[in-house]
Formats: C-alpha cells, structure tokens, sequence
C-alpha cells in the first residue's frame, strides 16, 4: 500500500504509457493509406518492366534485414529498461561488463556479416541490371539539358534517310555504343521545354514512347550538367553525365502512361525536369515514328557534350 493509503502500484502508470506507446506506433503504422496489396512493395510503385521485380526483390530484403536488426536492438533497449531498472533492482549502480571478448566479437562481427551481405545482393544485382549483353530492339539516346529531355530514336523509319554511326549530332556517344546502332538508322527525334505537356493526361514535359514487351537500351548524354533520368515505375534511375555516356536497358511489359523527373540537383529549374513514358503496342509505337517523321522530326538533334579523348581511351582498353 503507498503512503496515502492507496493500494494502486507505482507501476501501473508506466506500464499504462507503455501500452499507449505502443497503440499509437500501431495506429501509425497501419494508418498510411496502403492498402493490403501495397504493403509488400514497402513504398515502391507498382513495378512496370521486366527487370523491376529484381530491384523490388533487394529493396525487400533491405528492409527484412533493417527490421530484424531493428526488432533485436529495441528488444535489448526494451528488456534493460524494464528488467534492470532502479525501482526493481534497488541498485544504485548495476555491475558493469568490461573487456568482454565474446561480446566484444559478437558487436564487430555480425555488422560485418550484415554489410558483407548486403553488398553481395547489390553488387550482383547491379551487375545484371546494368549488363548489356542482350542485343537490343530499340534504342534511344536520352539527351538531359536545362531544363528538359530530348530523345533521339535510333531506328530506321519511312521517311528519314541518314545513318547514326556517322551522324555528326551523335558524336558524343562512343563507339562501343554505335556499334550495336541498326544499320541505316535515319531516326526521329521529339524534344520538350518545361512548359510543354501530354496532350492525353496533360502531365507535364515530354513524351517518351516505348514499345511493350521489347528490349530498349537506353543512352544517357547530357549538353550541360549532370541530369539523372529516373522513370519511377521502372523502380532504377541511371546519372546523365557530361563527357561520360551511361546506358542501361529494360523490358517494358505494361501499358500505360508513367511519370519521369531528373533525380540530380541540377539547377535552379531542377524541379521542373519532367517527362512521361507512354508505353504502347510495337505497331502503334512504329506508328508514332512515322508521325513524327511526318512532321519533319527527321534525323537526330545534339546528344551533347563530347567525350574526352582520356575517357574513350579508357573504355577502349576495357572492351
């Protein structure tokens, strides 16, 4: 019984906070507006080409290794604070553990097993999402300036005459790429300014088109900064460097229109570096080409700045 006669425990009020604690991360938790389907992607858009699954897959993993790690160390917090407080032990000081080695290599182990681990899912992640081996079956040369995109379709197409391995407009992209260009690739090109929108949703920027359930390699030049060009559902983004071509390819598999912005603080206007990504059947993206050579897009307009001399050296030596 307390001094003033009550017989209510001094630690009912704790045990009371703990549980409303408790409650209110559970609320917090459940109350995002995910549904139930949504929950397993843990944030991630629905995943809209072949390849996204892999990333949704590490991301997954990532937080599956995050929570266990997190669930052991509130458990030790939470234990401690319960089982070893004052009120219960009567202890001024609890003994203290010292230069124990056990526990010493347990701390400096298991941070590096989790770090090992983690690094060996992303890296062989990485490697296959960023190999190029697979011949493509379209290919299109993203061009990131301030502030909007422009895309060069290497293709041939009804219309345009020209070839790209030997287009001037297209020097700033190596060799190696060119390589695997189609031959007698005239192309087409669309390009947008900030103000510009889709003509269906009226989202703003350009309008990539791709065709569904094909291979398309994209090639990323920039005319002025580093740009980085992210299409969300595709669940990757890939830097656009000036004097530096970065590629990556995809396999669309769902049709819809998605929203791309640049990931990389560029400037000022960085805000306003959006596109979208209009993914349609392979006859209606062949006829969106003939559209645009129609309308006198012919040809390819400027990839960007070119590589130094160092730097296709380089890539010389490693093909």
């Amino acid at each position: 019984m307390s001094p003033n006669g009550s017989d209510r425990s001094p630690r009912r009020p704790m045990r009371r906070k703990l549980l409303q604690a408790m409650t209110a991360g559970l609320v917090l938790a459940t109350a995002t507006g995910c549904t139930y389907k949504d929950f397993p992607r843990l944030g991630m858009p629905t995943p809209t080409t072949e390849e996204a699954p892999r990333i949704l897959s590490l991301w997954q993993g990532s937080w599956a290794a995050a929570l266990a790690t997190g669930v052991l160390v509130w458990g030790l917090i939470l234990w401690s604070t319960i089982f070893h407080r004052r009120s219960r032990t009567k202890v001024e000081v609890p003994p203290q553990t010292r230069y124990n080695m056990p526990i010493e290599a347990l701390y400096t182990v298991v941070p590096l097993v989790i770090v090992s681990v983690l690094f060996y899912f992303t890296a062989r992640d990485e490697s296959k999402l960023l190999s190029l081996k697979k011949e493509p079956d379209v290919t299109i040369n993203v061009v990131g300036y301030q502030w909007s995109w422009a895309f060069n379709y290497i293709e041939p197409v009804a219309g345009s005459t020209g070839d790209a391995k030997t287009d001037k407009n297209l020097d700033a992209i190596p060799t190696r790429f060119k390589n695997d260009f189609p031959a007698n690739a005239g192309g087409v090109y669309d390009f947008g300014t900030p103000a510009t929108r889709n003509p269906q949703t009226g989202n703003p920027g350009p309008t990539l088109w791709l065709p569904k359930g094909k291979t398309v390699r994209f090639v990323l030049t920039s005319r002025d900064v580093i740009h980085s060009f992210w299409v969300v559902p595709f669940l990757m983004k890939q830097d656009v460097i000036p004097g530096h071509t970065n590629a990556f390819q995809v396999t669309p598999n769902k049709e819809g229109t998605f929203m791309g912005k640049c990931a990389e603080l560029c400037g000022v206007d960085h805000s306003r570096m959006l596109f979208n990504v209009k993914v349609v059947s392979p006859e209606r993206y062949e006829q969106h080409l003939k559209d645009l050579a129609k309308k006198g897009q012919t040809g390819y307009v400027p990839a960007g700045i070119e590589q130094t001399a160092h730097e296709k050296d380089r890539e010389t030596t490693n093909l």
